[in-house]
């Protein structure tokens, strides 16, 4: 049968040229269950540009395209549906942690044959066969679907409602998974004190594990950057100067010049970048520094080199296929004669 390769390569390079580069300024209610707070630090921090592949971005845009379903599904059963916030008349939306932690809600809904005058939060989700049928079989969100579950008790703890409902489609046949979910105080204010701890912390926390080929890890976004292979990105978050304030809306300063930075800085972030310097322990030590630079020394092979101020720039590191080859003498031998600059 005559194929339609060269079509299809269009079709996904158009939807993933068309993906949005901007990421999320916020922590997210959505991922506080991952187990790994050092991932959850790399994401809050912007330390890993994250390029998704077409196929996943079909995914993505799959499950926003059945919400409006499901609502008509609920709405049929003669259940109340509130799919946007009649005070703002947009997205249910909550926030903690002087804004920096949050998320929004798929609806809530009222009127469950269960529990009729019982308000549920509500979460939907569409789900592949194979992890569908193994929420079949474990009968539990908690158990199956962790991630999932967290989400739910941080909305319904901000929300001060008791009851959440999960609602899952099966994409291969349209089957449907229900389960009413009660609220967990307690568990839900372990991972708003998780979150505060990742948003408030200076230096990436201990992950999972110190082993790149561990099944968690490998999966990871931000494995190369986590095991030292790669260098962070290059933004406001990832420099030394930026705090994440708590006492505005997901405010960021930068103490080096004593201002706020707009989403826009932060994703820029300007020629003075300093990297945080733990971001670097697994694959150097600390030397020296100042408030203008930081000095390393390369553990596999001694080089010395520096961030900032006489050293390299943060894109320069950041632009590094090897980043053993930072410090090497014929390296800043050319940087020096060329006043040049590694550009990849």
């Amino acid at each position: 049968m005559p194929g339609a390769d060269q079509t299809l390569a269009r079709i996904d390079a158009a939807i993933e040229g068309g993906q949005s580069r901007r990421q999320r300024a916020h922590l997210g209610w959505s991922v506080i269950g991952n187990e790994c707070e050092r991932a959850l630090w790399f994401g809050f921090r912007h330390a890993t540009r994250i390029d998704h592949p077409a196929r996943l971005l079909r995914i993505f845009r799959r499950g926003n395209a059945e919400e409006p379903v499901f609502y008509d599904m609920l709405r049929a059963a003669d259940i109340t549906v509130w799919d946007e916030d009649p005070d703002t008349g947009g997205q249910w939306m909550v926030s903690e942690v002087g804004g920096h932690f949050g998320g929004s809600l798929d609806g809530v809904v009222k009127g469950l044959p269960e529990s009729p005058e019982e308000a549920h939060v509500l979460e939907l989700k569409t789900s592949s066969d194979k992890a569908f049928r193994a929420l079949l079989k474990s009968g539990s969100v908690q158990d199956a679907r962790p991630v999932h579950y967290a989400q739910m008790q941080g909305y319904m703890l901000q929300m001060q409602i008791e009851w959440a409902l999960y609602m899952v489609c099966n994409k291969s046949d349209d089957s449907l998974y229900m389960e009413r979910v009660p609220l967990d105080r307690e568990f839900a204010q372990t991972q708003l004190a998780k979150a505060t701890r990742v948003i408030t912390s200076d230096w990436p926390p201990v992950g999972v594990s110190d082993d790149p080929a561990w099944f968690e890890c490998k999966f990871c976004d931000h494995h190369a950057v986590c095991h030292g292979q790669r260098a962070p990105q290059v933004s406001c978050r990832t420099c030394s100067y930026a705090t994440p304030e708590m006492d505005g809306d997901g405010r960021w300063t930068c103490g080096r010049d004593d201002r706020d930075l707009s989403s826009e800085d932060q994703r820029i972030a300007c020629d003075q970048h300093i990297f945080i310097p733990t971001l670097f322990e697994k694959w150097a030590e600390i030397e020296d520094g100042d408030e203008s630079f930081v000095e390393y020394r390369t553990k596999s092979n001694k080089h010395i080199w520096r961030n900032g101020k006489d050293g390299y720039s943060s894109r320069e590191i950041a632009a590094a296929a090897d980043l053993n080859a930072l410090g090497h003498p014929a390296i800043d031998a050319l940087r020096d004669h060329f006043d040049g600059e590694v550009v990849g």
